[in-house]
């Protein structure tokens, strides 16, 4: 194949001139967006002419280079000179084994370059236009070889048009009108790409920013051609997809806010700008530099869907697992899709049948320890190729968060010693009690949305085998919040430890202290009461021990707080908008009022378990004996609810720090207060909505009514 430099001068050599003339001079500046040649200086610049004829040089200390007594026509200005700096990022990106990136000078320059705008759009003016015979607003794409690395050409108002581009696009250079002096404003190379903290501990950022990249999840990747063989460039136009996020929007610093087709209230991502290295990754796709890239390898070739999208289906064996993985230099970002509509779904939420895991006498469910398995060997594939010391953030809804559970405590235990934490929403129980206990030093923060259903599911219910299971009760408790409305005891796998649930569990409970006024608080409540999230309003009725397989799956589908764009997503938005404030203003989590509120339905919860505790004691000891599985659930559950209220207490003086909302980000504040300039400009995350605000302190509250207990819901 042809270099650049030989392609151009054949096509120029094509139109020899009958009688060349020479003589001619070509002059030509390299500015910023604020009018600057600085930051292009000394940069090594190629120019061919008419003739096929080459003259090299330097950019001065105001970005300007000048040919003379060059042959008549236009000139074509490329810059071929590769980035042999030493800084780390650069370095490792150009030599890495798997698709090395072809990163030149210029290409580092324009991503130390900053917008004039902070919307990056392309400024209406240029202070350096006053020298100008021409002006014209490019990008690196534009001055260099090979640009499949590159972002996709920006749309922003302003940019040039492609009939000013010398031959086809992108391969042979800028072309130049002589005896003229050309300004180049070079368009910066930056990225957007989510703000996610990297330390251990738990933030408000990281639950709202990986609550979007779940969501994210159920998208199609989005690639056109989606399928190989690929003889064709590659594209991402289908928004809301994968590839459209992470290799199109965030490319060209465009604030992309839908990761749902249904989805039409905007929660925005707090996004960073950063140079576009260091952006969550995609990678290029390029037959001629990546022999993986070739069309002739068939369904063996490589391309970025295949590379960055989990998607197990068509196929006799398919788990219909879905997952996404991208990366820069500092994390590896996996998100796993929750449960679908397809059958193959269904069927894997249902399969609870209890397996060995990987090596150990720790038992989990059937089904989403298959999607984990696919899902482990495609993440062990990105790795292999792109691991280089990342901390590893993975995410995942629903049946996806049982996966994603399943399938870091497997990475977990690879030899390599990942640093990983892993968020889930709203996830059904996946191993049992020797898993949960061998899982420990996994980090994983566990959110509970107010009253969702599927938490509380264990699998064991859905198991076809009915006639394994112990008896299990519900009780539902009314005229307190509703999440505190359900408990459930003495369900047992006979063949077998329980499941059990792993990880800190973060509840989000609105509060409503009348029709008018409400508030919510995410806390760590230590009762099954709250635990063992199950319905919200009706106790789960059961037969033989074993809930009806059909009213149970028809529960948990339907029920409003289990999704995650109209439920998830804004209880985490209020959260961090919460606890944004709470940081502001030196306020603590939760004030005395919803303190009092919350303790006052524990109160009631609990008194009504030892009224309930003591009939049952009072009745012949046959009936007590076969009630006792019930009986100590609730005498447990009694010092539970203790627990939790002590647990509550110290929230309502504890006040909150800048690392509890936005965790190690902190350490950089003039670039954090950036980013949250960026996010609050948006008008609905000014937006006074009560669940994210601290309630006003109320003045004589009425008393919580009575309560009520569903016996009929006891078994």
């Amino acid at each position: 194949m042809k270099s650049m430099d030989e392609e151009l001068s054949s096509r120029l050599s094509s139109r020899v001139l009958a009688c060349p003339v020479q003589g001619k001079w070509t002059s030509f500046q390299l500015v910023d967006e604020f009018g600057s040649g600085e930051p292009y200086a000394g940069l090594v610049y190629t120019v061919i002419d008419s003739e096929g004829q080459k003259y090299s040089g330097y950019l001065d200390i105001t970005g300007t280079g000048k040919v003379t007594n060059h042959f008549a026509g236009p000139v074509a200005l490329v810059f071929h000179e590769k980035y042999e700096g030493t800084e780390q990022l650069y370095k490792d990106l150009r030599t890495r084994p798997h698709y090395p990136l072809q990163i030149t000078e210029l290409q580092v320059r324009a991503e130390q370059a900053r917008f004039l705008n902070p919307d990056a759009t392309r400024p209406i003016s240029n202070p350096a236009q006053a020298c100008a015979d021409e002006f014209v607003q490019i990008e690196v794409r534009h001055l260099v070889e090979h640009v499949s690395h590159l972002p996709p050409e920006s749309s922003c108002p302003g940019s040039t048009g492609r009939s000013t581009i010398m031959g086809e696009h992108g391969k042979l250079g800028f072309a130049l009108l002589p005896q003229q002096h050309t300004v180049l404003e070079v368009r910066p190379l930056r990225a957007l790409r989510p703000m996610l903290s990297t330390g251990p501990d738990f933030c408000a950022l990281n639950l709202y920013q990986l609550a979007l990249m779940s969501t994210l999840s159920y998208c199609p990747f989005g690639q056109e051609p989606e399928k190989a063989p690929i003889n064709s460039t590659v594209s991402f136009p289908l928004q809301p997809s994968v590839g459209n996020w992470f290799g199109d929007a965030m490319a060209v610093s465009d604030e992309i806010w839908q990761v749902n087709s249904s989805q039409t209230k905007p929660y925005y991502p707090l996004y960073e700008d950063v140079p576009y290295s260091k952006r969550l990754e995609i990678v290029p796709f390029d037959p001629s530099l990546y022999d993986v890239n070739n069309p002739a390898l068939k369904s063996n070739q490589e391309h970025p869907a295949k590379v960055h999208f989990l998607n197990d289906i068509d196929r006799e064996d398919a788990t219909d697992t879905q997952a996404f993985i991208t990366h820069n230099d500092e994390l590896i970002l996996i998100a796993v899709r929750g449960t679908s509509e397809n059958p193959p779904d269904a069927l894997r939420d249902a399969d609870a049948y209890q397996v060995p895991f990987q090596g150990t006498d720790s038992k989990v469910h059937r089904g989403f320890y298959g999607g984990a398995l696919k899902a482990y060997d495609f993440v062990l594939n990105y790795l292999d190729k792109f691991y280089a010391g990342q901390k590893l953030l993975i995410c995942g809804h629903s049946l996806g968060g049982a996966v994603a559970l399943l399938l870091a405590e497997m990475l977990r235990r690879r030899s390599e010693n990942y640093t990983l934490q892993l968020y889930t929403y709203g996830a059904p129980r996946a191993g049992d009690a020797n898993f949960v206990k061998g899982a420990e030093p996994l980090v994983h923060y566990r959110m509970v949305n107010h009253n969702d259903p599927v938490p509380s599911v264990p699998g064991t219910w859905m198991n076809t085998k009915a006639n394994v299971f112990g008896a299990g009760a519900a009780m539902t408790f009314v005229n307190v919040p509703l999440g505190l409305s359900v408990f459930v005891a003495g369900i047992t796998n006979w063949t077998g430890e329980p499941y059990e649930h792993h990880g800190a569990l973060l509840h989000f409970m609105p509060v409503r202290f009348n029709s008018q006024e409400m508030s919510s608080i995410l806390w760590q409540p230590g009762c099954d009461v709250i635990n063992q999230h199950a319905a919200c309003t009706v106790a789960l009725q059961q037969q033989n021990g074993l809930p009806q397989r059909p009213s149970l799956l028809s529960q948990i589908f339907q029920a409003a707080d289990h999704f995650m764009a109209p439920a998830y997503i804004p209880a985490c938005w209020a959260t961090l908008r919460r606890w944004q404030q709470a940081s502001e203003s030196n306020l603590p989590l939760i004030t005395r009022r919803e303190l009092q509120f919350v303790e006052g339905a524990l109160n009631i919860v609990s008194e009504e378990m030892r009224r309930k505790r003591q009939d049952l004691m009072a009745r012949p000891d046959a009936y007590v004996r076969s009630q006792e599985k019930l009986i100590n659930a609730l005498e447990q559950e009694i010092d539970r609810i203790k627990t939790t209220q002590a647990r509550l207490a110290p929230l309502s003086y504890q006040s909150i720090k800048q690392e509890d909302v936005y965790g190690v980000l902190c350490a950089q504040p003039e670039q954090l207060a950036q980013n949250l300039a960026r996010w609050q400009a948006h008008p609905q995350n000014q937006a006074p909505v009560q669940l994210a605000v601290a309630p006003q302190p109320g003045a004589n509250e009425r008393s919580i009514p009575p309560m009520t207990i569903d016996i009929d819901s006891i078994v």
